[in-house]
Order: C-alpha cells, then structure tokens, then sequence
C-alpha cells in the first residue's frame, strides 16, 4: 500500500487532498485515498500548460460562442471549466460523507484581496457552479470579513495566502461568528466544512530568505520546521478552542511537512509531485501530529521576530496581515499567474 493510502486507511481524520485540478493528477490521488483538490491561479495556468492540447477545443469555443466576452471573461470560463471537470470526480465522495468529504476549492478572482464585498460576491456568484465547491480567499483583513458572511450564507470557504497562526484564529473566529448567525436562523450548518490553510513551505521559504539579508545564522533544521511548528501551535489552539474550520496543510517542502502532520484531524494538500516522493518515502505511518517541534530548535525559531509574527497567537493585527512578507510575496506570484493565463488567453482571441 502507498503511504498516502496507509495514512488515511489508519487515521481517516487525516485528508489528503490534491493540490491540483489536473483529472489525470487527481485520479491518481483519489486511487490513492484523496477526498479533495484545490485550485488556485498558478496551478490552473500550470495545468493548461501540461495539458493545453486537451484544451484547446474548449477555449477556441468558448471564444467562438461568446463574442463579446473579455479576455479576462474567457480565462474565467477556463478556469471553471477546469475545476467543474475535476469536482464531478469527487461527487461521489462529497454525496458519502455529506459534504464533509469530496469537495474542490475555487480560489475567488485574486485581485479581490483587499475587497469583502467583491470577494463575497464572486464567490456566490460562483456557486451556482456545483455542489461540492467551496471557496478560496487571501485571508487578508477583507478575506476575513468576507469568510463571515460567506459562512452565513451557506457556502464553505478555505482561507489561503495564510501563513500564520493569528492569520487562522481569525478565520475560525468569523467562520464560528457566521456559522452562529446560520444557526439562529435554524438554518442547516451539517454539510459546512470550512477549511483554513496554512502554507508551512512558504514561511519556511520566507525565513531562509529573509536570514541571507541579515548576519543572523541558525541551525538549518529548525528553518525546515518553522512552518510545522506554526501548525502545530495553532492546531492546539484550535482543538482547545472546539473550532468547527479544520486547519488545511499546504505548500510542500520537506518530508517533515508530511510526516509530522500523520494522524491529525487536518488536510493535507499535496502537489502530485509530492505525493509521489512521500508515496515512496520510508515513513514510519504514526500518529505525529501531537509531537512537538524540539524545543531547542524552536527556542532557535523565537529569537526571529518574523518567525514570532507567525507562531505566536497575537504575532500580527489583522490589518497587518497583507504586509506580512510570503503574503507579498505569494500575492504577487498569484497575480502574476493570472496574467500569464490571460495572456495565454488572449493568444487564441486576436487571430
């Protein structure tokens, strides 16, 4: 058995998910015990580029059929069109476990980051789609405000562009705030199953590049496990606190960002890359998920103050959020995914 399938078949509260909506990538995936996919603007450019001869029919007609579409119109279409085709995939899944299970996740128009309004909006508008979506937003101070009302409306969000613990206790507090007004309302909260992501490979990439401007030097090891002990913390602080938003692994970078997280009651979302270098990996399949990171190297850790920022409860004010550095800097990537997609796009519309 694969070690992806023996971490769910022993600890089934621990998801695998496919960082990806690439069919052909996720079939693999759910062979292997996977229950979920997401999406973001990188992944779907990235997609189309492997795959862009299975696409290229699609794209010419929905170009042809909409004639006064935008490029951006067209390359939203695109983007639908990719992840409606993975979701009927985890249908099954999603109909099983009543939504609890099966689901793939939308990343809403990322230039919305600084807007609730328009983050709320798209994603509504969006749902419509399928019934086993849920919806991305950077977890900036708007993304925030927008995963409140996004949860009262019925509709399962997962917070990304998140790296810290202050970050996810914001988000579980407006996700239970939303949840909470649904349920004084007697309004169904059973099939909810709101994530919220915390990309452990990006921190870790920050700190290392954040040390080389600086004459500070600490062992290595402890950069591979600042992401995981950022998870860590929060993920105590979550189950202290009853959250009903379950904490969501993202952004691989080492065999830590695996095998520390076995037997949690949490998503990991991995690259198919990964999937198959963790699927080959001598693991031990244990529960590690409550073992900490070595105090030593996280004594190491909070003599950063970038690093406090993002493990300590109370590092950053939600207004600080997109100031943060990997949030700059996985913004930036995001935007710029988006507009190497439109680009590729605008290729098959001025002919």
């Amino acid at each position: 058995m694969d070690k992806l399938h023996e971490v769910v078949k022993a600890f089934p509260q621990t998801e695998i998910w496919n960082d990806s909506c690439s069919c052909q990538e996720l079939s693999y995936a759910i062979e292997r015990g996977a229950c979920g996919a997401t999406t973001n603007p990188a992944i779907v450019f990235n997609v189309l580029k492997k795959e862009l001869p299975d696409w290229e029919a699609a794209i010419k007609e929905i170009i042809r059929d909409n004639p006064t579409f935008t490029e951006d119109d067209v390359a939203w279409k695109v983007i639908e069109a990719l992840g409606l085709k993975a979701s009927k995939l985890l249908l099954p899944i999603f109909k099983e476990t009543h939504g609890q299970k099966g689901r793939i996740s939308y990343q809403v128009n990322a230039k919305y980051y600084q807007n609730a309004e328009k983050i709320v909006e798209h994603a509504s508008q969006l749902n419509d789609l399928a019934e086993n979506l849920q919806f991305k937003a950077p977890a900036s101070e708007a993304g925030i405000k927008a995963f409140e009302e996004l949860t009262y409306r019925g509709i399962s969000i997962n917070a990304t562009v998140s790296f810290t613990c202050s970050q996810a206790l914001a988000v579980a507090e407006a996700v239970e705030r939303g949840l909470k007004r649904r349920e004084a309302e007697g309004k169904d909260v059973s099939w909810m199953h709101p994530v919220c992501t915390i990309m452990a490979g990006r921190l870790d990439d920050y700190l290392k590049n954040y040390l080389k401007k600086t004459d500070i030097i600490i062992h290595p090891e402890a950069l591979d496990l600042a992401g995981v002990a950022v998870v860590k913390n929060t993920y105590k602080i979550y189950k202290e606190k009853n959250y009903r938003t379950k904490l969501l692994v993202a952004a691989y970078r080492n065999l830590h960002h695996f095998e520390q997280f076995i037997g949690g009651d949490i998503v990991l979302t991995i690259t198919h890359d990964y999937q198959r270098k963790f699927n080959a990996a001598n693991v031990e399949i244990k529960n590690n998920m409550d073992t900490p990171v070595d105090q030593g190297l996280l004594d190491e850790l909070l003599t950063l103050e970038e690093f406090r920022k993002a493990y300590l409860p109370d590092g950053m004010q939600p207004t600080e959020f997109q100031h943060f550095g990997p949030f700059l800097a996985t913004m930036n990537q995001f935007l710029g995914s988006y507009a190497d997609l439109v680009a590729l796009v605008r290729k098959y519309m001025i002919v």
